[in-house]
């Protein structure tokens, strides 16, 4: 169908001239969201009336699983969430053809102090997590830097964050979860419950029940968080001081490293506390400040240094930038002009960025931007960073390390011992040789074969283009497919593979 002159003109403003839809209409009602948001928590959490609606909400999950049962079971079942809520640039397709069950579950229902755990719904955010549990001198171990990210998605999915080099992956800080099953039941499993069904539910992306609640460790939190910064000339430098600093477990709580090129970086190091030294603290969360990755980059002409950064800023010090991909949407949005007159807007919701997107933008994010998360044995970063410098040549580069203990489920170390691995985290687009198109698929495909050969992951929230049988070599299904027997979820739930392959949410 033909478009009319009207529907031009918005097309082409929203491709050519994103920037002024995003400022004069996407900040805005972004920034009214968050309010509302922020002052529905406050609200519940005041009433303490989420826990005497938890149970209510749950009868409604398991109401619907029944009516699908009474329908026949014809399609298999996923969330009704959808597909540009979520953080992903993928607008899965998968959903249209599936019984779709509405899971509103979006609060904080306890926080056990006695215990050190917070109980919550699956749809909570990190940054309605953090501004509930900051002000109490609580936090929960790893807080994955988005303010957007949920916990169902970082459990189903993963999540990982500068103090996983102590603590692992977010699903390695959970307690227990509950989940309605196949056949409606509700129930909850831990370690020492039902470990089978506590290890395989992370990585399983909903295919094994729906997840209700979970609990998860909380740690006492102090004011600040004193970070160190560490500028190196080469990349051997960068990967030997980023292993040791990785391995001082009881000197650093976080750890992170940004690749400005090849050759050079800056790894961070840092650890909590009470106090500030004078004139040394830096409000980075402040909407005139200068982007995180901007002011890192300072350092390789400064020199080392260290500064006090407010706790809660420091956990979302990438969210006002997402990371480095809002300077692609609007190129003048770190100028200081703009953060102090526009900047106490910023970030634009990404599922805002995404349901307004045109079918002509999601062609030129699919065609020619890369976003990757690859999860590495640290031994294997240098030749990590290398493949990734020949093939996409995108910069900055985030470097994370996590332990990953030899448990049960879907990943686990190759040789069977704990093993301190790094996600490699690449944002943008990538360049490549004169007179060259950028090819997606091939150099993705290119990458991920790297990646499996060198016994790594991938994070499934990116385009994956494995076939299934190179997907299941990538990931351990056996405990996987053994609960998937145990729980009759063949006719409930797709399989993984048919949720996160390139194919399943294309078409």
């Amino acid at each position: 169908m033909e478009l009319s002159a009207v529907d031009r003109a918005i097309e082409y403003i929203l491709i050519n001239y994103r920037w002024v839809f995003v400022c004069f209409f996407l900040l805005p009602v972004s920034l009214l969201y968050e309010i509302y948001n922020y002052g529905r928590n406050w609200i519940i959490v005041k009433l303490n009336s989420a826990p005497k609606l938890h149970d209510k909400k749950v009868k409604n999950v398991q109401k619907q699983v029944q009516n699908w049962r009474a329908s026949g079971m014809t399609v298999p079942m996923c969330t009704s969430r959808p597909g540009w809520k979520t953080m992903s640039l993928s607008k899965p397709k998968y959903k249209n053809k599936l019984f779709n069950v509405d899971i509103n579950l979006i609060d904080i229902l306890e926080i056990d102090a006695e215990k050190q755990t917070v109980h919550v719904e699956p749809l909570v955010t990190m940054g309605q997590l953090t501004a509930t549990l900051d002000p109490l001198g609580w936090t929960i171990p790893i807080v994955p830097e988005l303010d957007d990210l949920t916990v169902g998605g970082l459990i189903m999915g993963t999540g990982v964050e500068s103090t996983s080099h102590k603590y692992g992956l977010f699903q390695h800080i959970c307690v227990s979860y509950e989940l309605v099953l196949a056949d409606g039941s509700l129930v909850t499993c831990s370690k020492e419950s039902d470990p089978d069904l506590f290890y395989a539910v992370p990585w399983s992306y909903g295919t094994l029940g729906f997840l209700t609640a979970a609990v998860i460790r909380i740690i006492p939190a102090q004011k600040y968080v004193k970070l160190n910064y560490h500028p190196v000339y080469s990349l051997d430098d960068a990967v030997k001081v980023f292993e040791e600093e990785s391995l001082k477990k009881d000197k650093n709580h976080f750890v992170e490293g940004l690749m400005f090129s090849a050759d050079q970086a800056v790894i961070m190091t840092g650890d909590m506390s009470s106090t500030c030294e004078p004139g040394k603290l830096n409000e980075i969360g402040k909407w005139y400040k200068p982007w995180f990755f901007t002011h890192v980059r300072t350092f390789l002409e400064e020199g080392p240094g260290y500064e006090y950064i407010p706790l809660r800023q420091y956990y979302h010090r990438h969210t006002r930038s997402l990371f480095w991909e809002v300077e692609n949407i609007i190129p003048f949005g770190n100028n200081v002009i703009f953060r102090y007159l526009l900047g106490w807007m910023m970030p634009p919701k990404v599922s805002l960025l995404k349901v307004t997107e045109t079918k002509a933008i999601t062609n030129l994010y699919e065609k020619y931007h890369i976003i990757q998360d690859l999860l590495v044995p640290v031994k294997s970063m240098k030749q990590s960073i290398l493949t990734f410098h020949d093939e996409v040549q995108v910069y900055p580069v985030w470097l994370c390390p996590f332990n990953l203990p030899n448990d049960p489920g879907m990943v686990h170390p190759a040789d069977d011992d704990e093993e301190l691995y790094v996600d490699i985290g690449v944002y943008g687009v990538p360049k490549v040789l004169k007179g060259e198109l950028y090819d997606a698929v091939n150099t993705t495909r290119l990458i991920e074969n790297f990646v499996a050969k060198v016994k790594g992951f991938q994070m499934l929230y990116a385009d994956s283009y494995r076939t299934k049988e190179e997907f299941h070599q990538m990931f351990n299904h056996a405990l996987y497919d053994k609960m998937r027997d145990r729980l009759d979820c063949k006719k409930a739930f797709p399989e993984v593979y048919d949720k996160v392959n390139k194919h399943a949410r294309s078409h």
